[in-house]
């Protein structure tokens, strides 16, 4: 027996120092830095979806916690609801980390019912005819997942089932509930004391891409986008600004704040190891007075809330942070406050926003990494003539502006994918003449933008032979015919077919990205007609 007490005792002990465990809050954040990557499956070309980004972001949070001697609960409130648990790090504690838990519920209809489970609540109901108010004392005695039962001094009866205007009232919010999310760890410290401890943790939801503005010079050549000018000399101002998603229900107030541009390998499933916490709504379902044959009405999903607010008249989307339409126009004639900065991360680039920000919780924010005002290029028609692609009738040739990522063109710099507008300078103010989407180019490549259709300059595709192209050994005579209805000269790619494709002769072409092409200037109102043979390539 003696043996059995000495057993038992330190086993009691050890219960009742785990029961016996404190629960501490973390202040909020005294220093925050949120550095956001993209989507790392978007495609080459692919815009930020706003209504489901599919980035995510890297956030460090600085508090202080004040610990008592030995085993303790730390909770850290207004974490993002995208916060993948798993991910998360605390630094700073003399005792290290023993457990991590992420909070599933957020305060809500359903998590009070749950949470007060055979407690006393008030339960107010309002008679239609008075406007009159009778209030008393009743006991939850079911959960928020089906019917809510209560215990009054008339007996067991269904909330919201009598046809009355009736509501509840709690005298505390459960342990344990918030209405932001929670995240917390338990940990040890032997004496006791105050620290400053930093968590760091991946969460979904966040994305980022650049907007740029490109704004054509008054006095510069190429007035028109090639359409009426030479267009082989054109000067324009170019700005871009990082235009970052924040999609969580939380802000994050004075935080440094960067972007990595590149491409990562992610394997994990973040949407899915984010789990965001859950606000439930109360359900009650009550059968119709008379025969339950009739069946079970529609169930009542919650309290009734009051009308969202209308939406913003029209107007008001001038002072949206998305730079689209007339407003890129506008924006692109301020000067930035200030501009981010560009870092070297191992082969990725990393854009440091130089002072703190607020990232707003469903918003968009929006910071200027570039601002260059003499970007020279030039416009560039192309159209495509290989067998398969004649044509009865010309067809109109697309718009390129071409120039080289380089300081001697005015850049220099890598560029980040997303979207870019183009604006002329007109009688009535700058005009949108075009808008594309941009890929990612590094310092030193060609980049070109296209500007869509000429209402100028055409082509027409022909084979003038009879015989299937792709019968070996047999070359098919080809011929485009290019004409320019400008007042002055402008140069013209005619993409020939890939070289693993086809064997040209008669003409002299070069091979850029995969593709034989032949460059050729049109003359002011003329036309130009270019010859050649083609044949499969593994013809011997």
């Amino acid at each position: 027996m003696a043996r059995l007490h000495t057993l038992i005792l330190p086993l009691l002990l050890w219960s009742g120092g785990a029961s016996a465990r404190e629960v501490v809050d973390a202040s909020a954040p005294q220093d925050l830095a949120v550095t956001v990557y993209r989507d790392p499956n978007r495609g080459l070309y692919g815009e930020m979806n706003r209504d489901w980004p599919q980035g995510f972001a890297m956030i460090s949070e600085t508090r202080q916690v004040t610990l008592p001697p030995g085993e303790s609960t730390i909770r850290f409130t207004g974490v993002a609801e995208g916060m993948v648990a798993v991910s998360a790090i605390v630094t700073g504690l003399p005792g290290g980390t023993i457990e991590k838990n992420r909070n599933a519920d957020l305060l809500s209809p359903a998590a009070l019912v749950d949470g007060t489970l055979g407690n006393r609540v008030r339960i107010t109901r309002t008679n239609p005819g008075t406007g009159q108010e009778a209030s008393e004392s009743a006991i939850i005695r079911t959960r928020a997942d089906g019917g809510l039962v209560l215990q009054t001094s008339q007996g067991f009866e269904a909330v919201r089932c009598s046809g009355l205007p009736e509501r509840l009232t709690f005298d505390a919010v459960p342990d344990g509930l918030s209405a932001q999310p929670v995240f917390s760890i338990d940990t040890r410290d032997a004496a006791g004391g105050t620290y400053q401890i930093t968590l760091t943790y991946l969460a979904w939801g966040f994305d980022w891409q650049a907007n740029y503005v490109a704004t054509l010079h008054e006095n510069g050549q190429g007035r028109g986008a090639g359409e009426g000018g030479g267009g082989d000399d054109v000067r324009m101002r170019l700005m871009s600004w990082l235009t970052i998603l924040n999609d969580n229900n939380q802000s994050f107030e004075g935080a440094e704040l960067m972007a990595v541009a590149g491409t990562l390998n992610v394997v994990s499933d973040f949407q899915q190891l984010a789990d965001p916490p859950d606000a439930r709504p109360l359900q009650l379902t009550c059968y119709p007075f008379g025969s339950t044959a009739a069946g079970s009405p529609e169930p009542y999903f919650g309290y009734d809330y009051a009308v969202p607010p209308p939406p913003a008249p029209m107007m008001a989307m001038r002072e949206s942070i998305v730079v689209t339409g007339a407003r890129m126009a506008d924006v692109s004639n301020e000067m930035p406050q200030f501009k981010a900065e560009e870092e070297q991360l191992g082969d990725l680039k990393l854009y440091r926003i130089p002072e703190n920000v607020t990232v707003s919780a469903q918003g968009l924010k929006q910071v200027a990494f570039l601002d260059r005002d003499e970007v020279a290029g030039r416009f560039l028609y192309e159209t495509t003539c290989q067998p398969f692609y004649e044509t009865e009738e010309a067809q109109a040739a697309d718009i390129l502006f071409a120039t080289v990522n380089d300081e001697e063109h005015g850049l220099g710099v890598a560029l980040p994918s997303g979207s870019i507008a183009f604006f002329e300078p007109s009688a009535t103010g700058e005009l949108l003449v075009g808008e594309e989407n941009l890929r990612d180019y590094a310092s030193g490549q060609d980049v070109e933008i296209g500007l869509g259709q000429s209402s100028q300059v055409f082509a027409r595709c022909q084979r003038l032979t009879s015989h299937d192209p792709y019968e070996e050994k047999t070359w098919s005579q080809m011929r485009t015919t290019l004409t320019n209805a400008n007042p002055a000269p402008v140069s013209m790619r005619v993409v020939l077919g890939s070289p693993v494709e086809w064997d040209l002769r008669g003409v002299g072409s070069t091979v850029k990205n995969g593709r034989r092409i032949v460059e050729v200037t049109i003359p002011a109102n003329g036309e130009r007609v270019i010859d050649w043979q083609v044949r499969p390539a593994l013809a011997e």
